[in-house]
């Protein structure tokens, strides 16, 4: 039941469940729904099919009349979260409409700590993808490219907000883990970086931290990141 299947499917051209018997007890949205609950608290290794089971009250192998693979709970609770994405009426200004879906997605990661491991363009046709891509879309009116450029600006924007976020999420998890405070550890690691620049075997790096020593603003860094980004798609004067 849950090895490959002869030909490749999609879980949304398929019934919400399989077989016969009585009307389902549950929707992919439940599902979804307590994948992400599980998630969420625990993390993504904890998520399983007997544990969604267990969570809403049913067999694991009953679960597999609803969801045939693990892969494709994965794209459920994707999309789950995909849902949570505000859309507005575009303002007109491609630019500030796309800073704003950067920021909503940066946010709906950090709440969902899970999201970035699971970011794939596999994924990226499910409803709410759907939903979210138009609404991007929609934004870009304005921006005089042909569609396939448009949705480059989108990828090329959620990557950077994804790369940026896994980054944060594991520098956090790092601190959390370690035996002295993070303070205490940039300090010891500022101190053996200085002692080897002051070698004067690196100085181009002795440069570099003698126009900015730091610390590192990562905010205006996100937003560089981004602005930089959107410029690549600019019209041309």
């Amino acid at each position: 039941m849950t090895g490959r299947a002869a030909e490749p499917e999609v879980i949304w051209a398929r019934p919400e469940r399989t077989g016969r018997g009585p009307r389902p007890a549950y929707t992919r949205a439940d599902i979804a729904a307590a994948a992400v609950r599980i998630a969420d608290a625990e993390g993504l290794d904890a998520v399983s099919m007997r544990r969604v089971a267990a969570e809403l009250g049913c067999g694991t192998m009953s679960l597999y009349n609803y969801v045939p693979r693990k892969e494709d709970l994965y794209e459920l609770m994707v999309d789950a979260a995909g849902g949570e994405h505000e859309l507005w009426e575009p303002r007109g200004d491609w630019r500030a409409d796309m800073l704003r879906v950067a920021h909503q997605t940066r946010a709906l990661m950090h709440r969902h700590p899970w999201l970035p491991r699971l970011m794939s363009p596999v994924y990226g046709f499910s409803p709410n993808a759907l939903r979210y891509l138009e609404h991007c879309l929609a934004c870009l009116d304005p921006l005089e490219a042909p569609y396939g450029t448009k949705l480059e600006l989108v990828a090329m924007l959620n990557a950077v907000v994804t790369s940026f976020v896994a980054n944060e999420l594991a520098t956090a998890e790092r601190a959390r883990s370690l035996p002295w405070s993070e303070e205490q550890e940039n300090a010891m690691r500022g101190a053996y970086l200085g002692g080897r620049i002051a070698t004067g075997a690196y100085p181009r790096m002795a440069a570099a931290f003698a126009e900015d020593p730091g610390p590192i603003d990562l905010e205006a860094v996100f937003e560089r990141a981004l602005g930089r980004v959107l410029d690549g798609f600019a019209p041309r004067r």
